[in-house]
């Protein structure tokens, strides 16, 4: 079941001039986890089917417990279903993925190495050549606005600089794909906000296909394209939302908008109704 929120995405978003509207990025089809505890057998996920565009931006929000890391763990192949299948670029995952980018809720920075080298540390396992890893990094510190920090080490940097060196770092070898798992949710609030602006900006500079977790409703509007709505565990979708905006978003243009009061709006009351049935 889909619910649109606002007007279908313009059809001259150069994202999808190239034909990113027709080529499948990540799909899962019909994908089940399941798990033995000590105790009890536990269903993760079940009934689970998603395709996601080359290029687009879906979010993924549901209650804690629902399985919105497990489903990130799938595509990367850092865990396998019991049963359905799961897509990369039309290639069935069948064990970790190193095409793919991935930011976690901490930045994990290595305290010894500067924000260059924690960056670059992703071409030393990748043995990607020196000097063509050096320029992509340093079109990354632009990128992001790290120019003047790239020699600061992770406790001179706030939060929010941690967090956009563990984005250059999992953009360093321009992956397809990128796998972001609540990277924003440390944050202050008013830091939160200055990277979603970055990340919306980032996106549309890179055309990479982003799959993000949060449980931020306000943030996964902002940010995608479409936004996946889990119910309680056995997570499955309840429904996906089209946001309706376009690609180019400033923040408080946007939280204005109807198209993002109507997304934001059917979300809570989803997860509402959810609360209200446990």
């Amino acid at each position: 079941m889909r619910k649109t929120a606002g007007d279908p995405k313009a059809t001259d978003d150069p994202r999808l001039a190239a034909g990113a509207e027709t080529s499948s990025a990540v799909r899962l089809d019909d994908v089940a986890v399941r798990f033995r505890t000590k105790k009890k057998d536990v269903t993760a996920l079940q009934d689970v089917s998603l395709d996601v565009r080359a290029g687009e931006f879906v979010a993924i929000v549901g209650p804690s417990g629902c399985g919105k890391s497990t489903l990130l763990k799938l595509v990367a192949g850092l865990l396998a279903p019991s049963s359905g299948e799961v897509l990369l670029g039309g290639e069935r995952v069948r064990g970790p993925r190193r095409d793919i980018g991935y930011v976690f809720q901490r930045a994990a920075l290595l305290d010894w190495r500067t924000a260059r080298r924690n960056i670059l540390l992703q071409a030393e396992m990748r043995g990607i050549p020196g000097a063509e890893a050096r320029a992509r990094a340093d079109d990354l510190i632009r990128m992001t606005g790290l120019g003047g920090f790239e020699d600061a080490y992770p406790h001179e940097l706030s939060g929010g600089m941690q967090q956009r060196v563990a984005l250059c770092r999992a953009l360093l070898h321009e992956p397809p794909v990128l796998l972001m798992d609540e990277p924003f949710g440390a944050l202050d609030a008013l830091t939160r906000e200055q990277m979603n602006v970055e990340l919306n900006r980032i996106w549309r500079e890179t055309g990479t296909t982003v799959l993000l977790v949060t449980h931020s409703i306000p943030e996964a509007v902002y940010l995608a394209d479409r936004v996946v709505v889990m119910s309680p565990r056995p997570g499955t979708i309840t429904e996906t939302i089209d946001v309706g905006l376009p690609a180019e978003r400033s923040y408080a243009t946007t939280l204005a908008t109807a198209e993002f009061g109507a997304a934001t709006g059917r979300i809570r009351e989803l997860l509402g109704a959810v609360s209200a049935h446990e």
